[in-house]
């Protein structure tokens, strides 16, 4: 039997999530495996090469400026708000409940989205990997039993969420170790190959690679900023998790910053690397780099990077089901949804209704955009950027807002508090809408939807989608103490797990 916050919320006990399950290595790795590493590169390196060619390690660069300026924003108001509700919460304070339900829709939104995706990859990789070996090559090609193997997958991945944050952390150690074993081997091999003279176009590394001013078109420029941004996307699941983290004011922020950093190294190194090895016009004909690469430099070694490709899919659905679920858990304890998302496993202490719709939800979207057509699945992880950029943004507005009376106090409050996140904040707010009027195009993406592209249509529906369910709840007597404001507002209780007491915040983000 599950138990509802205010049935497990005693004293210091927050919203009866576990307490102290992470520390900063811990917080670090979830949000790094939320990004999945080598499925990001996979799904965007190609395409970022055939935009802008030799510059694609500066693209990735400038893709991660308004990814670590954003950062900044989810740790100063995690400083003061350490909520799961993360968006959600802090926009709700901020600028009030409508902004925030549409905050807490987004990050759900995402997740769902990238959690079918995800299983698909999963699916198709598990059957290049075991197929040939068990002569069964001709799987990979079968929808339905890609499908399948993939809703397996998710489905693991639910049950490991439901049984908690530590043994998730434990597997993540694994998950991740292997994906950055796959990198490091990646890039070794590429010197090895470089040195030996074996590298199918050998290119000198360049200085103009990494010149801002190099692009040679606009567009091109524009396109690839946008297919970077995804690959950074994933990182504050660390903050989701901010509750039952051992510091959760400091911890998570910190775990923040170091995934960023970490995650531009990472893509830079292994871009550079693939550059130097196979040069731009081999790699602009390829949609998937490694999968393109992996015989020919890793030889009998190959797949170690189907592995870590299935690996970093399944990595990143259960970081992924993380904070959607939490996320709403928070919405609910603040009468934003329906109390029984509030309710939270008396043994895992976990949202464990939260955590099995979420599954149930990404499931249906899965399976139903499998059986339209995989064109839609495909469009849909493409549409995703516009979620991304839409909360994140809000974000960064939100920890300016929220932060008004005391920007300009000191150098801290100035950089970290207003420049920095309105800056990430703008820029993202120009990526999505330069992705909304690009996704207008019927040709962009695999589908045509009432005369537009597909990729817009399920985009901005989702978000619209979200408006419609935000006033259907609305109408509901149990909503109107969040809706009125009474229930979280920028003095209300902060429901979490501090010094053994509830905190109450004043509007400036001090202690009452």
């Amino acid at each position: 039997m599950t138990t509802t916050t205010s049935e497990a919320t005693g004293k210091g006990a927050g919203k009866g999530l576990a307490k102290g399950q992470l520390g900063l290595v811990g917080s670090t790795v979830m949000g790094l495996a939320s990004t999945a590493p080598v499925y990001s590169l996979v799904a965007t390196l190609g395409f970022v090469i055939a935009e802008v060619g030799a510059q694609a390690p500066i693209a990735f660069i400038l893709a991660f400026v308004p990814m670590f300026f954003i950062a900044f924003a989810y740790r100063e108001l995690n400083r003061a708000v350490p909520d799961c509700g993360t968006t959600f919460t802090w926009s709700t304070k901020a600028f009030g409940p409508w902004v925030g339900w549409i905050g807490g829709w987004g990050v759900a939104v995402a997740g769902i989205i990238v959690l079918g995706n995800l299983a698909q990859i999963a699916g198709l990789y598990f059957w290049y990997l075991v197929g040939p070996l068990l002569g069964l090559e001709s799987f990979a090609e079968e929808t339905w039993i890609v499908t399948l193997t993939g809703v397996i997958f998710l489905a693991a991945m639910v049950y490991v969420s439901y049984r908690g944050v530590e043994i998730g952390e434990r597997l993540q150690n694994v998950l991740l170790g292997i994906q950055y074993l796959a990198l490091v081997l990646f890039v070794v091999f590429v010197v090895i190959a470089l040195a030996n003279g074996t590298s199918v176009e050998a290119t000198p590394i360049s200085a103009d690679w990494f010149n801002p001013f190099g692009f040679e078109s606009f567009e091109g420029f524009t396109a690839a900023i946008l297919l970077a941004l995804f690959i950074y996307w994933g990182w504050d699941t660390c903050l989701a998790l901010n509750e039952e983290t051992k510091d959760p004011k400091r911890i998570p922020g910190r775990a923040a910053l170091i995934s960023t950093v970490v995650l531009v190294i990472t893509y830079v190194g292994v871009t550079v690397a693939a550059l130097a090895y196979a040069g731009t016009d081999h790699l602009s004909e390829v949609d998937d780099v490694f999968f393109a690469l992996k015989d020919a430099l890793f030889g009998p070694w190959a797949w170690l990077l189907v592995l870590a490709v299935m690996i970093s899919a399944i990595s990143s659905t259960q970081t992924t089901i993380l904070p959607t679920a939490r996320g709403t858990l928070s919405m609910a304890v603040y009468k934003a949804l329906p109390a029984r998302f509030a309710r939270v496993h008396p043994k895992y202490h976990t949202p464990g209704f939260a955590t099995l719709v979420m599954g149930i939800v990404a499931t249906a979207f899965y399976v139903g955009m499998t059986l339209i057509s995989e064109n839609f699945l495909a469009d849909s992880i493409y549409s995703l950027g516009l979620a991304i950029a839409f909360y994140y943004g809000l974000t960064g507005y939100a920890c300016v807002w929220y932060f008004r009376k005391e920007l300009f106090v000191n150098a801290h409050s100035f950089f970290f508090k207003f420049l920095f996140p309105l800056l990430g904040a703008l820029i993202l707010t120009g990526a999505f809408v330069k992705s909304a009027i690009d996704m207008l195009d019927p040709d962009y993406g695999y589908t045509v939807l009432l005369g537009v592209g597909g990729v817009f249509v399920i985009g901005i529906g989702s978000l619209l989608l979200g408006v419609v369910l935000m006033v259907v709840w609305a109408l509901f007597h149990q909503s109107r103490p969040f809706f009125r404001g009474e229930s979280l507002n920028r003095d209300t209780q902060v429901l979490v797990p501090e010094d053994e007491q509830v905190i109450i915040r004043s509007v400036d983000g001090g202690r009452a």
